[in-house]
């Protein structure tokens, strides 16, 4: 079973507990996976608006198999990737933050 936490990312049950085992174990996550998740993640986000983009153009040329329901949900599919990485990022930057303010 996968869950779908980003588009372009999924992760299945069976790899997250074996994350965990590793983690668990004393194994510390590799920094080259981490990199690569974020890689995938942000391709997926650049994909979907792209396939947005797509969509709009047939429609508006009037070619290819484009109509306004596919076009409404690509575009509403692109900013919900776009929405979602925004709040990542904020996340991000706003934990980054919170560690600089820690007394050392």
């Amino acid at each position: 079973m996968s869950v779908p936490a980003i588009p372009g990312l999924s992760v299945s049950a069976a790899s997250a507990a074996g994350a965990y085992g590793r983690v668990d174990a004393g194994q510390a996550p590799s920094m080259e996976g981490f990199g690569n998740a974020l890689t995938q993640a942000l391709q997926g986000v650049v994909d979907t608006g792209h396939t947005a983009d797509t969509k709009s153009a047939e429609a508006i040329a009037g070619t290819g198999t484009a109509n306004l329901t596919d076009v409404v949900t690509a575009v509403n599919r692109a900013e919900l990737a776009l929405q979602t990485t925004s709040a990542i990022r904020d996340r991000v930057v706003q934990a980054y933050q919170d560690i600089m303010k820690m007394p050392i």
